[in-house]
């Protein structure tokens, strides 16, 4: 209150009783304001006994304060006149207006026409050509809200409703139109706005005729980079502007928005400033003339003079202001004609340049219960005092609801109100709407009622609100926006539609879902219109919600869907798991289940049974109620309706990872496996696994003519759909579903993969049939195979040449023969015992004749054996549709290729179609091939380098085909699009469907040959255009032409160098060849062999996966290849096998005791014997090798086409920081003395051992041995000669027979090496390095769990895994039960082990084992630091989560989470944990909760909200010394020193016990000892002596 009465004092003297000898201070106090009160009250004093002078003295001092008081009235609409200059605040950018917040809570609007004319012109341009202008940018874009403008009042005029509207301009031609060219000075800032975009800067549009400002692209850079977001400057974009330099009397001025220099221009009587040329937004140096209480009076620039009125004084100086004071001030406004200059103290207006920020925008629209009323203006409204303390200011129309009802009186000061925030004026102060607290003289006319909102609409500015009862007072949550709305929310809403298909209900916010019919009712509902009706307010559950595509799926079926823990419906774990379902009823469209393992209903689609439409048929038939179906995968859950898939190819798919899970990881060129969800006449929508769908246009159907698309496929069929382009924005997916795009590698393999598969289910159909307890006539039909030999009657021959027959093994069923097949068949199986399957082999192609044709396959009769055997019909899921021509008829001749050489199970051989069956449609694509098929020649008239405009037709991976006019397509390759491509990104995505494009004609395709023709060649008009948008050839610096004088491959080849590095674009990997093909340029393609797509194993598995369509690497050259057509690259930067380098090799052949053989990249071939396989010594050191496996190796030497490679991480991985324990021993100076060395036994001799480490095959012992301590000596038995080496066999050539002292000798010095030996291993300092020492190490001391762990590590470093899990079950079983802790250790090594090596079935086994053997809380906390350190995140998070629940008692786990949280940078989930914490713990933790929570926010979280935890605590808490404490450490190490004083000031002033004080006291004088000065630390010892003699005193008393 004190602060409030100095800064808006409520007039008059007052009056204080005078103390001591000061009786003239009220006066002095009272001068503060006016110094002609003081004249006054000085003449008052020396004439006192006058009274009637005294009177006088009062009249012309009250006449003196309303002077004053309209002086400094608040700016009004009334006081606004047109060319009035005023700084404003950009409040809203609408599409065709700026709203404009002026000074004292005006508001004014500044029209899209009226930003500058280079704007205008662009706008007048648009609407003329109506189209839309690349560089006209919308007002939003330009005018953020806070953003400081000059701006003049163009009319004040009334809107229709009878409202004040203020047009405003911020042109510069009408802000700065009092100055001109004379009047321009160097360092004048002035507003300018950008009119042109220039190569070395830009023009800058300043109002001054006759001027061309200038802003050199240096000066603007600063200014980009920080305020403009690296973006370059728009036309039309405001800018405050430094003159730098005038030239040629002011015709050419060079600018800098440089924002230091802006944020220092002051302006100066240098300048020349005029009082008619004066500008808002400028900074003056300014003195005090008189301070008022409604404000004061400046002078500045020596002769002008202005006001500041009471609500633009500093708030943290008001009240302080004296006479001849020199501040700092913004010119707000001036008056044209008055000259009158209003200016601003506030420190927010003090930098120019700088954007205002929202300031507490949340509270807005809030409603205060009781301001007070600080100070009342009659003309202008009234301060408040907030809740809070925040001053606020209400205009006087805000006061009261009409003019008539307004009462002056209710507003003095002190009184109380009810007010509601409605905005924010000066970016600083609340504007309130404010009514008496009392409202007897409002009218009775209106009704308070109360209402909801349903829209909010800030654009078009308008509320749309509900009086409907129930949502009004619905207890449900309310239902804002589709991110809220969770599987089984229930929620209040209204029906907006009700139709054949079900209701729309609306919620809040113009959130809306569908209620499809099946979900209105348990019952069925014909005619839902009828049933429910518009505005009917209902409530529902929600079933799927998809907040992307903005789609809400709702049911009224409240109390029949069962529900989970967290409120939503039961569903399987995991989406696109595997389960078993038992058949609960048929239906007519499929299936109805149960999932056995959670008890859920589902539904299986009938054409979800098979990949074979018949074969979905014949399972759904045969199926009854209770059949168990196993390996069913869930394939979707929408709208709670669970729909499961038994289709093969696409489970595959999903397990094989060969989906999309959303529509950002889609790539064109990428090739899927769906169903056909939908067939319309223009095409095929195909649905995929994860809910994504996509359209096959007709077009894009087949290879044939589509004529009907319901002759191609049905709904439900699988097919496999290649990507060919996406609609970002709609969300849409093109796919092509044609053979040549989508066809395998291998048809033949395709084909008979399906034919297995066919027959695979025929056989789970008759495995059902013959369950089935039907009649005799249906067992019959059950036990008959193809193939199968019978022994019939003829019944009857017809006139047709069909015979029937009959017989026991076919009763009740019909059996007919057509007449001219009869010999054929008795012909056949007369001889069919004299012939044998010898002459039968797989891949053998043989003669035969078709005898019948199905749906899926065809049965052959071979001719030389009469053998049955089946062939398939089509090649591929998407073959579905042939010509009568090409159908295979009965009696036809074929030749097929067996692939089978015994019926087996199926009862006929299977085959393939031979080659001489003609297959048109699945015509591959020549590798030359990038254009789509369907370009035709058309003749035209472009030559090389011309320039063409056209519109993006289709977009490809590695091209794009561009529409140039009615008839003529184009082709843009892949790198042709962008000069400099970064690695890893698609260049085609950049370009979508119908975009505009302008290209460069770079050579032409001949559509025939699919050769790239030279410029000069006869046909190059009727030819494809190759066209090229890179920048460099659009601005013609490029000199891209294909083929220019029609070289060959080889010589287009010549120009690549081995070694060097290009940018490619892969096209496909070849599984068969297995290289990735990929371009690089139109013309010119390359093949990047396995090994060298990458050096870590793991992408090579499946290098699809890494690597897809589009996607631009950088390669590098090693060659071309043998028909020098296709270069030959490198993704490892390996383009030849020199010393050192580094590549992947393929295991070969594993030698025994001497090494491996490792194909290489080139066709080379290695060797890497056993001491490179490793840094570590081994006891088997090839048991981890295998044929086939992939190993990343190291060149050791290349030598006469001899490769040494090494296997050692060391060489392989030169970065890693792994230790090396056993070295590389390459020459004797590499050995020093007491190192302990390991090798493997090169050689045996009667003297000793021989090992040479860096060379070739060793004899592998049993153990390792040290080397060092003399074990050559040992006499070793020599029997098996042949082992021995030549070097041996010659030296024992040599040897001597000893003599009987010799042998003596040779005795005791063998007895001396076991002695030290013996010592050796009797040495307590020796480390352990077999399994043996181990063993001895944990038998002398068994429960020692150190050693249990050094054990487990001497294991795992030699990547024995199950040796070290046994060591930790042996400890587990040593250790006694008495040694808690020394169990949980290995207990907790043993979780590490299963954690790095083991899976998370395996992980989950020991860690239940782990809770039941110790305390649970510990081994817990120990996993969860386990799946942390090793970055296992979404596993910690759901463990923390179960130990809330389990331990939710336990401080320390909400206290470990919250460091989990605060560490990976979750602040926000950290504090909604404290807030759980403090309702889960009971309330004496509570405290101790909130002090280690804050502790947790210092160190890993934010310090500010720390800081304001610990003054909540505080405020609450004041007498905890131990927070206090606690907090000062904080404070000491992480804030300032002046927020550290600031708390030990307040903690000394505290009423708490002596001996509390003296250790804060102390505290307080043993920080000023190390960090402040001799003055700080004697204001501590000062303190300190008060507090003593006030307590001494208040004691004495």
């Amino acid at each position: 209150m004190a602060s409030m009465e100095e800064n808006f004092p409520r007039g008059g003297t007052q009056k204080k009783p005078s103390e001591g000898k000061a009786p003239r201070r009220p006066i002095e106090q009272d001068n503060l304001f006016d110094t002609h009160h003081e004249e006054g009250s000085q003449k008052r004093k020396r004439i006192q006994e006058d009274q009637g002078k005294r009177k006088k003295l009062k009249a012309e001092k009250k006449e003196a304060i309303k002077a004053n008081a309209k002086d400094f009235e608040l700016l009004t609409v009334e006081a606004l006149s047109e060319g009035m200059l005023l700084l404003g605040c950009v409040k809203e950018s609408n599409d065709f207006e700026l709203v404009v917040s002026l000074p004292n809570g005006l508001t004014g609007f500044v029209q899209v026409t009226h930003i500058c004319d280079a704007y205008s012109k662009m706008l007048n341009e648009q609407v003329a050509t109506e189209e839309l202008l690349e560089d006209l940018n919308s007002l939003s874009d330009l005018y953020p809200p806070g953003m400081l403008v000059r701006c003049t009042v163009t009319s004040v005029g009334k809107t229709m409703d009878g409202h004040q509207s203020v047009k405003l301009s911020i042109n510069p031609k009408d802000v700065n139109k009092a100055l001109n060219t004379t009047a321009l000075r160097s360092g004048m800032l002035l507003s300018g706005l950008v009119s042109s975009v220039e190569d070395h800067g830009y023009l800058i549009d300043i109002g001054v005729s006759g001027a061309k400002a200038f802003l050199p692209r240096q000066k603007s850079q600063s200014y980009i980079k920080s305020a403009n977001k690296g973006a370059e400057l728009k036309i039309g974009q405001y800018l405050n502007c430094l003159i730098e330099e005038v030239k040629n009397n002011g015709r050419i001025v060079r600018l800098s928005i440089t924002q230091s220099e802006v944020a220092a221009a002051i302006a100066t009587e240098e300048q020349n400033w005029a009082l008619g040329n004066l500008l808002p937004g400028l900074l003056v140096k300014a003195q005090v003339q008189k301070v008022t209480p409604y404000g004061i009076t400046l002078s500045f620039l020596s002769s002008f003079t202005g006001i500041v009125d009471f609500m633009h004084l500093d708030p943290k100086k008001a009240g302080s202001y004296s006479q001849s004071q020199t501040v700092k001030a913004c010119i707000l406004s001036v008056h044209p004609t008055s000259k009158a200059v209003r200016l601003t103290l506030r420190q927010v207006f003090l930098q120019p340049g700088s954007v205002l920020g929202q300031l507490a925008s949340s509270r807005i629209g809030m409603v205060v219960e009781e301001s007070v009323v600080k100070s009342f203006h009659a003309k202008t409204g009234a301060i408040f005092e907030l809740d809070d303390g925040t001053l606020a200011f209400a205009r006087l129309k805000h006061l009261s609801d009409t003019k008539k009802s307004f009462k002056p009186g209710a507003f003095k000061a002190g009184s109380k109100h009810r007010c509601r925030i409605i905005d924010y004026i000066s970016r600083a102060i609340p504007e309130l709407f404010g009514g008496s607290t009392g409202r007897e003289g409002a009218d009775n006319k209106w009704k308070i009622l109360c209402c909801f909102v349903l829209i909010s609409n800030p654009e078009e500015k308008k509320l749309i609100l509900t009086l409907k009862k129930t949502l009004v007072m619905s207890k449900f949550p309310v239902l804002t926006s589709y991110e809220a709305a969770k599987p089984g929310l229930i929620a209040h809403g209204f029906i907006v539609c009700a139709r054949e298909f079900g209701c729309i209900v609306k919620f809040y916010n113009d959130v809306k879902g569908l209620v499809p019919k099946n979900e209105l009712s348990s019952e069925p509902i014909p005619s839902p219109e009828k049933v429910f009706y518009k505005g009917q307010v209902v409530k529902v559950i929600v079933l799927k919600c998809e907040p992307e595509q903005e789609k809400l799926l709702l049911s009224f079926k409240l109390m029949s869907r069962p529900v989970s823990e967290d409120g939503g419906e039961q569903i399987p774990k995991k989406n696109r798991e595997m389960v078993d379902v038992k058949i609960l009823k048929k239906k007519d469209n499929g299936l109805e289940v149960s999932i056995l393992s959670d008890n859920v209903s589902a539904h299986l689609p009938t054409m979800h049974l098979s990949d074979h439409v018949v074969n979905c048929k014949l399972l759904y038939h045969w199926l009854q109620e209770g059949d168990i179906l196993h390996r069913v995968m869930c394939l979707s859950d929408k709208g709670g309706h669970i729909t499961l898939c038994r289709k093969p190819a696409v489970i595959s798919a999903v397990q094989e990872e060969q989906v999309v899970r959303s529509f950002s990881e889609i790539q064109p060129g990428m090739q899927l496996a769906g169903y056909v969800r939908n067939i319309m006449s223009y095409g095929v929508f195909v649905e995929f696994p994860f809910g994504l769908a996509g359209l096959a246009p007709k077009a894009a159907m087949s290879d044939k003519f589509v004529t009907d698309t319901k002759d191609h496929f049905v709904v439900g069929q699988t097919v496999v759909a290649n990507v060919t382009s996406m609609d970002e924005e709609k969300q849409r997916i093109l796919l092509c579903l044609k053979l040549s795009e989508v066809g395998s590698e291998d048809p033949v393999a395709e084909s008979f993969s399906l034919l297995s598969q066919c027959f695979e289910e025929m056989k789970e159909v008759r495995d059902i049939m013959s369950r089935r307890n039907h009649s005799k006539v249906a067992q019959n039909l059950c036990g008959l195979m193809p193939g199968q030999k019978l022994e019939l009657v003829v019944q009857e021959v017809r006139g047709d040449g069909s015979a029937f027959f009959n017989g026991s093994c076919v009763a009740g069923l019909t059996e007919f023969l057509f007449w001219s097949y009869f010999f054929v068949f008795h012909r056949h199986w007369v001889g069919y015992t004299m012939l044998s399957n010898c002459f039968l082999t797989e891949n053998s192609q043989h003669p035969a004749v078709v005898q019948h044709v199905a749906e899926e396959f065809a049965i052959a009769s071979l001719v030389e054996s009469g053998q049955l055997t089946a062939i398939p019909v089509a090649s591929h899921f998407n073959d579905t549709f042939r010509f009568d021509s090409e159908k295979l008829k009965v009696g036809q001749a074929v030749s097929v290729t067996l692939k089978t050489v015994l019926p087996g199970d199926h009862g006929v051989l299977l085959a393939v179609q031979g080659p001489a069956k003609k297959r048109a449609f699945i015509r591959s694509r020549k590798e030359s091939e990038t254009v789509e098929e369907g370009l035709a020649a058309v003749k035209h008239s472009l030559c090389f380098g011309d320039v063409v405009k056209g519109t993006v037709k289709s977009v490809r991976p590695t091209y794009v085909t561009v529409a140039i006019d009615d008839k003529l397509t184009g082709s843009i390759h892949t790198s042709q699009i962008l000069d400099e491509v970064p690695i890893g990104t698609f260049p085609t995505s950049r370009l979508k469907a119908g975009q505009k494009v302008t290209a460069r004609v770079i050579g032409g395709r001949d559509v025939k040959t699919h050769r790239y023709l030279p410029i000069t060649h006869p046909h190059f008009t009727q030819s494809v255009p190759e066209l090229s948008i890179r920048p460099s050839d659009l601005k013609g610096d490029g000199g891209t032409a294909l083929s220019p004088e029609g070289d060959s491959p080889s010589e287009r080849l010549r120009p690549y160098k081995s070694g060097q590095t290009v940018t490619c674009f892969v096209k496909k990997y070849n599984t068969i060849k297995s290289w990735l093909e990929v371009e690089i340029t139109p013309e010119i393609r390359g093949r990047v062999p396995q090994l060298l797509l990458s050096l870590n194993p793991k992408v090579l598995k499946h290098p699809e996966k890494s690597f897809k369509n589009g996607q631009a690497l950088s390669a590098t050259v090693t060659g071309t290849d043998a028909s020098e057509t296709n270069l030959c690259l490198s993704l490892t930067g390996v383009h030849s096998l020199a010393e050192g380098t580094i590549t992947l090799g393929t295991i070969t052949k594993v030698t025994p005791n001497v090494g491996l053989t490792i194909a290489l990249p080139f066709g080379k071939t290695g060797k890497a014997n056993i001491f490179h396989l490793s840094d570590s010594y081994t006891e088997q050191p090839l048991e981890n090798f295998s044929i086939g496996k992939l190993v990343r190796c190291c060149v050791l030497s290349n030598e006469d086409n001899k490769i040494e490679i090494s296997l050692r991480q060391s060489r392989t991985n030169p970065k890693s920081k792994n230790k090396v324990e056993d070295p590389e021993l390459t020459c004797v100076e590499d050995v020093r003395e007491g190192q302990l060395v390991r090798g493997y036994v090169r050689s045996v001799k009667q003297s000793g051992q021989e090992t040479k480490r860096a060379e070739a095959p060793r004899l592998q012992v049993s153990s390792g041995f040290t080397w060092d301590e003399g074990l050559n000596a040992l006499e070793v038995p020599v029997s098996n000669r042949k082992e021995e080496s030549s070097d041996s066999e010659e030296e024992d050539d040599t040897q001597k027979k000893q003599t009987k002292k010799e042998k003596e000798q040779e005795k005791q010095r063998v007895e001396k090496e076991l002695s030290k030996i013996e010592a050796a291993l009797m040495d307590p300092n020796r480390q352990p390095q077999t399994a043996d020492d181990f063993d001895r190490l944990v038998l002398s001391n068994p429960s020692s769990s150190i050693l249990w762990l050094q054990y487990m590590a001497f294991h795992l470093q030699a990547t024995e895994i199950e040796k070290a899990r046994a060591v930790a079950e042996r400890a587990l079983k040593t250790i006694s039960f008495r040694e808690e802790q020394e169990k949980l250790n290995v207990w907790v090594a043993l979780l590490n082990l299963e954690n790095m090596y083991g899976t998370e079935e395996t992980l989950m086994k020991v860690f239940e084992r782990a809770v039941q053997y110790n305390e649970p809380l510990k081994v817990f906390q120990h996993l969860a630091d386990i799946y942390a350190s090793s970055e296992k995140y979404q596993q910690a998070d759901d463990l923390y989560n179960t130990m809330l629940k389990r331990f939710r008692q336990e401080k320390s786990v909400w206290l470990k989470y919250a460091t989990f949280l605060l560490k990976r940078g979750q602040v926000e989930a950290t504090h909604r944990l404290l807030e759980r914490a403090l309702k889960g713990l009971p309330n004496k933790e509570h405290v101790d909760v909130i002090s280690k929570f804050a502790q947790l926010e210092f160190h890993f979280g934010d310090p500010e909200h720390a800081k304001a935890i610990f003054e909540s605590t505080l405020s609450s808490y004041p007498k905890r010394t131990d927070i206090w404490s606690i907090y000062i450490d904080m404070m000491i190490k992480h804030g300032s020193q002046k927020e550290v004083r600031d708390i030990f000031e307040r903690v000394i002033h505290l009423s708490l016990a002596a001996k509390r004080m003296k250790f804060f006291f102390k505290r307080y004088l043993d920080y000023e000892k190390k960090y402040g000065t001799s003055e700080t630390i004697q204001a501590v010892k000062v303190a300190a002596l008060e507090y003593v003699e006030s307590k001494s005193s208040l004691a004495e008393s």
